[in-house]
């Protein structure tokens, strides 16, 4: 199996201007970032754009551009309570992809919601360390990709990697031959290579990266001993 995985910055934004900054260190470093945002009823943290003015208001309206929207493909991840209603407005402010928790009580309707945008935007179900394979089965035909959980707490960064994501990887990865499986929580330079040769094809990764000296250092590194 190639065990090549594409590594994907994730961005915990606590406003826009933190959201700039992160960007501004993967400019021409890495051509797709991950922002995760969190509502802070589907999670205890609150990140932009529940926090802050009403700039989001104008992105998604079109008015506005997210920062540096010519340099990356933006993936969101929606830690939120009422994804079915908040997804659609995050595609008109610019996503090119989007993931839903399956653990939300309203994730069928936000991914029937994103049906009309497939094709334009890729739809991922994202799965936490304690599922099985057997929980995508629900959802069939209304994804593009899984995201497995590299920890057990969504809507935070920094927490060790929970080992039963490794094998949730594999058993995806023995069940769904052809299925893009990408890896989020917990991944470091010690779990990357691990995770790619158990089947994950990208690894999304936030404090590895960013709380480093040098970020984009770090995330060259990543690459290259994933792909080692």
């Amino acid at each position: 199996m190639n065990n090549a995985a594409t590594i994907i910055p994730a961005i915990l934004p606590k406003n826009l201007e933190d959201l700039h900054q992160a960007l501004a260190q993967m400019q021409s470093i890495a051509p797709v970032v991950q922002i995760d945002v969190v509502d802070g009823v589907f999670a205890p943290t609150k990140t932009w754009p529940y926090v802050g003015g009403d700039e989001f208001e104008k992105m998604v309206a079109q008015d506005e551009g997210l920062p540096f929207w010519e340099d990356f493909d933006f993936q969101f991840d929606l830690m939120v309570a009422q994804p079915h209603i908040e997804a659609s407005r995050f595609v008109q402010a610019g996503a090119a992809s989007m993931v839903v928790h399956a653990v939300s009580p309203h994730a069928a309707d936000a991914l029937q919601a994103l049906q009309e945008y497939r094709g334009g935007v890729s739809v991922g179900l994202a799965l936490l360390p304690t599922a099985t394979p057997g929980d995508i089965e629900a959802f069939a035909g209304l994804y593009d990709f899984v995201q497995v959980m590299g920890i057990a707490e969504v809507g935070a960064q920094g927490h060790p990697f929970d080992e039963r994501a490794l094998a949730l990887v594999a058993a995806l990865r023995a069940q769904y031959p052809e299925l893009l499986i990408q890896v989020d929580g917990g991944v470091s330079l010690s779990n990357a290579q691990a995770l790619a040769q158990a089947g994950a094809n990208r690894l999304v990764v936030g404090s590895a990266i960013f709380n480093t000296d040098d970020p984009a250092a770090a995330y060259l590194e990543l690459n290259s001993k994933t792909n080692a």
